[in-house]
């Protein structure tokens, strides 16, 4: 059987009819006024999962977040963990734990304090608080900074600190707001990994907030995509980028090219588009449009063949253009081809020599193509 990119870990309930939700927002709605920040949504999250609610700036991610942290209530609807509806319940009496994007460590502690301030004010006894530190700074790796303050250390270190604070109480459910937004490329890179491995190793859930698309497809398990306050689509990462279920989703993750026309021709699991930069394109459709209905064709840009000679067969999934910008990224190169008719597609090979026999130049006339399988017809 085959599957939609690598998978990670067989970890999968929710592909099991009979698997319990941990997490359940049950026709939840949050208005702020006259704004609906969560429009009616409901979601159902697993035990031990890692999942992401991912969207850009006002979609309603963080409040969705908060509202399971208990700092906002909703309008309607419930939200219910670990069979307990959590209505009326205050943050603190609530087994979830939440990671701030600005870490809000207190600067007048040191590290060791920091992780320890929600043990003390649990009133737990002071050889298990010490314990427990000792425990959370060896788990990331703090050992020989427990007496620093935040502002001797790193950003990096800093993550960690808060980090360590947000577990130390042991929560059911961790809830990270933006976790690395404030880490430099190569460290929040480095770091994703490490929630990663530190989340399997612990066996907790974890609800990460992020509109870092890397981010979300990096440690997820599965991905929500919001928009306007509703989940769009709810898929494993693969899932997402290779199966958009929409338009939006299809052009919110990652680069792609989406070629629109007509359906000329529908039979046996194959459907062809005259698509609007004038040329045919044959592709698989599960559920196939009707002849003389409009169709769009998303294509992420790895798919896309360069060649500066036609294919074998021209007349199907390719179109000449010309190079119009080149970008050499050094693990791969973009080419934007700009088609006979006006679009400009972009298309991505990856550099797996150090020498180009043939390379590309600007204003260089190319052709483009695809297999019939290298896209996906979206719904809307």
């Amino acid at each position: 059987m085959k599957s939609l990119g690598n998978i990670r870990r067989s970890f999968a309930p929710w592909t099991d009819p009979s698997a319990k939700p941990y997490i359940s927002f049950k026709n939840v709605t949050k208005k702020f006024g006259d704004f609906t920040a969560v429009d009616d949504l409901s979601l159902n999250i697993y035990n031990r999962e890692f999942f992401a609610l991912l969207g850009a700036s006002g979609c309603g991610k963080s409040t969705l977040l908060r509202m399971l942290a208990g700092f906002e209530q909703p309008t309607t609807g419930e939200i219910v963990l670990d069979d307990q509806n959590l209505a009326g319940r205050p943050p603190y009496r609530r087994p979830v734990n939440m990671m701030f994007q600005s870490y809000a460590l207190f600067p007048h502690m040191t590290v060791e304090k920091n992780i320890a301030f929600g043990l003390r004010q649990d009133g737990m006894p002071k050889d298990e608080i010490a314990d427990r530190v000792g425990q959370m700074l060896k788990l990331v790796k703090l050992e020989q900074f427990a007496r620093r303050k935040p502002n001797q250390l790193s950003g990096g270190q800093r993550q960690r600190v808060a980090l360590a604070r947000s577990l130390a109480k042991r929560p059911k459910v961790l809830l990270l707001d933006e976790p690395l937004g404030a880490l430099d490329k190569k460290l929040r890179e480095e770091t994703q990994f490490e929630l990663m491995d530190l989340q399997q190793s612990l066996g907790l859930t974890f609800v990460v907030v992020t509109h870092d698309q890397e981010e979300a497809m990096t440690m997820a398990d599965r991905i929500a995509v919001m928009s306007h306050g509703k989940v769009v689509q709810v898929a494993t990462p693969a899932e997402i980028y290779e199966a958009p279920n929409c338009r939006f989703v299809a052009d919110f993750i990652g680069d792609v090219n989406i070629l629109d026309g007509n359906v000329t021709s529908a039979q046996s699991g194959m459907v062809e588009i005259s698509v609007d930069s004038g040329f045919t394109v044959r592709t698989a459709a599960g559920d196939a449009p009707s002849v003389g209905s409009r169709a769009s064709l998303a294509i992420r840009p790895e798919k896309l063949r360069v060649a500066p000679r036609p294919p074998a067969n021209p007349s199907l999934n390719a179109a000449e253009g010309e190079i119009w910008d080149i970008a050499y990224l050094g693990d791969m190169t973009v080419f934007h081809v700009k088609l006979k008719s006006g679009q400009v597609v972009k298309a991505s090979s990856l550099n797996a020599v150090r020498a180009v026999e043939e390379p590309f130049t600007y204003d260089q006339s190319v052709w483009v193509s695809f297999d019939e399988n290298a896209g996906v017809l979206l719904k809307d």
